[in-house]
């Protein structure tokens, strides 16, 4: 098992939108890869949805229920990516000590 310090913040949440985590020795396990995946689809939903967003603000024709209901979707998508980006941030740091995550 890893230590507490390289557990991997998975790509969606517990009960209550608490975290869940991994803790394995297995990268290539069942779970990391079904992670691996989920971070893979939320991250080219996020860039779907960044596309649409730049099409509808250069659209003068977009209503205020469909701007609000982008903003709503670009929110969950920046939520996710959020979470992606905090792992692989944590998943770095945990794989090569000696290199800045950032």
């Amino acid at each position: 098992m890893t230590t507490p310090n390289e557990l991997r913040l998975l790509p969606w949440s517990g009960p209550g939108d608490k975290p869940c985590y991994l803790s394995t020795d297995d990268p290539d396990g069942y779970m990391s890869r079904l992670a691996d995946n989920i971070e893979a689809i939320q991250l080219g939903t996020a860039s779907e949805l960044l596309e649409e967003a730049s099409e509808a603000l250069g659209n003068q024709d977009t209503s205020l229920d469909e701007v609000r209901c982008l903003v709503r979707e670009l929110t969950w998508a920046l939520r996710d990516i959020l979470r992606v980006a905090t792992s692989r941030g944590h998943l770095r740091a945990t794989s090569d000590p000696g290199e800045s995550a950032y």
